[in-house]
């Protein structure tokens, strides 16, 4: 019996030292990664943004250049950087030795307009996402003819004419919206547009309505002026048959 005793506090004592072993090499092997420099955050791959940069993921998400990649903690930078406003999914993930891959579904800019410290930037449902002083090279058209103040990102814009004018710019394809450089207020109920080309063309959306085929006939005329061997001064929406007058 007591031989039985003996063994089995052999293969306990050996057991034990087997799971101690198992920690220590573990531990090693952990301090390994996150403490080793060659596993230091050296690049970050951005996957899907047009508008966003590297440089702004790192502010936002509170990370930089050199720290321990396994220290990174990919949840946390991920839930921070989904309450930015600019960002409407994200995921982040590591890739070793040295990257950090954060892909990003951003929300769609449609349109910028005036405020008073500077510029705004509006998404479909007329929410603020970016804010500046100084224009930036404009890849979406302007609102004119109308100023809001007051505002700040995050904030939502219930100007009727320019919740109309959104509603409008989310039905074009992104290629179209590019091709557009000003949204003008006319009257509260009146809208022109004009093209982002050399010579920039007048395209008269009149009164907001018939939106869905307004927004087909601007995307074909965008697409066909570039070939259109005539130089055009205006187009009108307004009618049934669309009016084109053709510059002297």
């Amino acid at each position: 019996m007591a031989v039985i005793k003996r063994r089995r506090r052999r293969r306990s004592l050996g057991r034990l030292f087997r799971g101690l072993v198992f920690l220590v090499v573990s531990a090693m092997v952990l301090g390994f990664f996150v403490y080793v420099p060659f596993f230091t955050l050296s690049e970050i791959k951005l996957v899907g943004a047009k508008y966003l940069t590297a440089e702004d993921v790192m502010k936002v998400g509170d990370i930089y250049m050199g720290e321990p990649l396994f220290q990174l903690e990919t949840d946390v930078v991920q839930s921070r950087l989904s309450k930015d406003l600019r960002i409407e999914e994200v995921s982040v993930r590591r890739h070793l030795p040295h990257t950090l891959e954060v892909k990003i579904k951003e929300r769609r800019p449609l349109a910028t307009v005036v405020c008073d410290y500077g510029y705004l930037d509006l998404d479909r449902n007329g929410t603020i996402i970016d804010s500046y002083k100084s224009l930036k090279t404009m890849q979406i058209p302007m609102i004119t003819g109308a100023a809001v103040r007051d505002l700040y990102i995050g904030d939502t814009v219930e100007d009727e004419t320019i919740k109309k004018i959104l509603d409008f710019l989310q039905r074009l394809n992104e290629e179209t919206l590019n091709r557009l450089s000003e949204i003008a207020i006319v009257e509260a109920d009146y809208i022109v547009m004009y093209s982002a080309t050399e010579r920039p063309v007048q395209i008269r959306i009149g009164k907001m309505e018939r939106l869905d085929e307004k927004a087909r006939l601007t995307e074909d005329f965008l697409r066909d002026l570039e070939t259109n061997p005539h130089p055009v001064e205006y187009v009108d929406f307004n009618y049934t048959a669309p009016f084109i007058k053709l510059a002297e």
